[in-house]
């Protein structure tokens, strides 16, 4: 076989990664769940966003009508039992399988550092999205998966479930608390031939995250870039989309219960040492 035939068979099963999977992606319509919804959109799925940002939603529909793709728009709350059930439903009933839930709408929520300012409506909000939202997309994601026998579950996590004192507590512990949800899912529902994963990435800068650092954006960016253990590289939108597309794809079909870090290496170390060290250094006589 010519080389030229063999560079085209390798590209057309690179593009073709996800073709014929129906994928739901909360969240869909800003940040990461938008760049990864374009991105299984262009590996063959047929993505269904989901998110209660309408115009975001429509817009991103939009866009993929003038890319000749297939991303359609639901609006859903993921922290309403009954809007999520919807969500699973309307897809069945559209296309007759979910193939991947990608649970990833998610809040920050009081960026206070101090437990002292923990507030009650603050922790309802921010656990109703990142927690409760993630046990309805599973629980109804699994109830049309288990009888299919298959399907892959997708979670978005963060590195603050791996190292400490990045976000507030509030924040932190939503996030192992979708970790651990991962893991025991995993045993129940690998019963079924249903995979369960998530993703933690290190900081992104989303317009979420931009909004939250009370830095100019490209301040922001920096202290990323000069705190980060891998260098010469920056963490976007689409490394995490790509991810998920691993992890929803059949590539993965023996990978369940992991919890996939994208963050250059930063939470294999803590360098409080170092910086405190290099400051004496520098101020020393």
């Amino acid at each position: 076989m010519e080389a030229s035939s063999l560079s085209a068979r390798s590209i057309n099963l690179i593009t073709c990664r996800l073709e014929g999977k129906v994928a739901i992606i909360t969240g869909g319509a800003s940040g990461l769940g938008r760049a990864t919804a374009k991105i299984f959109a262009r590996y063959g799925a047929k993505v269904i966003a989901a998110d209660v940002q309408d115009d975001l939603g429509h817009s991103l529909v939009d866009e993929a009508v003038t890319s000749n793709q297939t991303i359609s728009f639901i609006h859903c709350d993921v922290t309403k039992d009954d809007d999520v059930k919807n969500l699973v439903d309307t897809v069945i009933s559209e296309h007759g399988k979910l193939d991947i839930m990608f649970s990833n709408a998610g809040i920050l929520g009081n960026l206070s550092p101090s437990i002292l300012t923990a507030d009650a409506e603050d922790l309802s909000n921010i656990f109703g999205v990142n927690v409760f939202g993630a046990f309805f997309c599973a629980k109804h994601a699994a109830r049309v998966m288990i009888p299919a026998k298959r399907g892959s579950i997708i979670f978005t996590a963060s590195c603050v479930s791996k190292v400490a004192g990045l976000a507030s507590h509030t924040y932190t512990s939503t996030k192992h608390a979708v970790v651990g949800l991962t893991k025991n899912l995993c045993v129940e529902l690998g019963q079924h031939g249903i995979r369960v994963n998530c993703i933690s990435p290190h900081a992104v800068p989303t317009t979420m995250y931009n909004s939250a650092i009370p830095l100019e954006k490209d301040i922001a960016a920096r202290l990323v870039m000069d705190t980060a253990v891998l260098k010469g590289v920056t963490l976007e939108a689409n490394d995490v989309g790509e991810m998920a597309v691993f992890l929803g794809s059949d590539e993965s079909k023996y990978v369940s219960g992991v919890n996939l870090l994208i963050d250059g290496g930063y939470t294999t170390t803590n360098s409080s040492l170092g910086d405190a060290l290099a400051k004496a250094l520098i101020h020393s006589p």
